[in-house]
């Protein structure tokens, strides 16, 4: 059994600042680098929280929503 289906309601601290940003990924992929100087230290913060995903290919950085939020 998972832990989310014991939690219902398992909710990750965002600022406003990264909820925002979140807001504007939508379920799109993005390069990493059309990302401002801030917006990429907000970024690094939501892959440590696990909300965005950092996919490599072989010449770029993408940045993705990950799963149900």
């Amino acid at each position: 059994m998972r832990i989310n289906q014991l939690i219902n309601d398992f909710i990750v601290f965002t600022t406003n600042e990264e909820q925002e940003l979140l807001n504007s990924l939508s379920n799109d992929v993005r390069p990493y680098q059309s990302f401002t100087e801030r917006e990429q230290v907000v970024l690094e913060t939501l892959n440590r929280k696990s909300l965005v995903a950092k996919v490599f290919t072989k010449n770029q950085c993408w940045v993705m929503k990950n799963g149900e939020l």
